[in-house]
């Protein structure tokens, strides 16, 4: 291992991984240039806008701000992961649904962040989803539609529950 490299092990979408990351590196940086997981996108590289926002330890997190080698020993989770077999997660789903894509920037960290809320509650009133995506800007001012879909993501998780029960 060079001098200037770390070794960091985590697991990534269910998987383990060992890789060697600069300790000046982010977590966004890592994914999308030496991981080609390109769905993290990267806009304002200051933790405001949301758009490179992945699950870290079940928390929605900015990745843009969060260095690389903080990961070591944690879970992650990015947008590429939520596909199971073949089959779009349910916020996926109700994202399309609910046409809450427009230009589809923001839409994975939206998602994310979604996705992480909907883990801890998957019932949450309109304040609650106004609450965990207040950290994600959509440019196209979509927000009404996303609130829509998060609404929507909720209910078919909790009927699918249902149905497992």
């Amino acid at each position: 291992m060079s001098t200037d490299l770390i070794e960091i092990h985590f697991s990534l979408n269910g998987e383990r991984k060992t890789i060697e990351v600069k300790p000046y590196h982010t977590l966004a940086q890592v994914l999308r240039d030496q991981l080609d997981l390109t769905g993290t996108k990267l806009c304002c590289e200051e933790g405001e806008c949301g758009a490179c926002t992945v699950i870290l330890n079940e928390k929605a997190v900015t990745s843009c701000i969060v260095l690389a080698p903080e990961i070591n020993g944690c879970e992650l989770k990015t947008i590429e992961g939520l596909v199971q077999d073949g089959e779009l997660d349910p916020v996926q789903e109700a994202f399309i649904e609910k046409g809450a894509v427009q230009c589809g920037y923001c839409i994975p960290g939206m998602i994310m962040s979604a996705k992480a809320l909907l883990q801890e509650n998957n019932d949450p009133c309109e304040a609650d989803i106004r609450e965990a995506l207040a950290g994600n800007l959509c440019r196209c001012a979509g927000y009404y539609r996303i609130i829509d879909a998060v609404t929507s993501a909720g209910k078919q998780i909790r009927e699918a529950n249902a149905a497992k029960s």
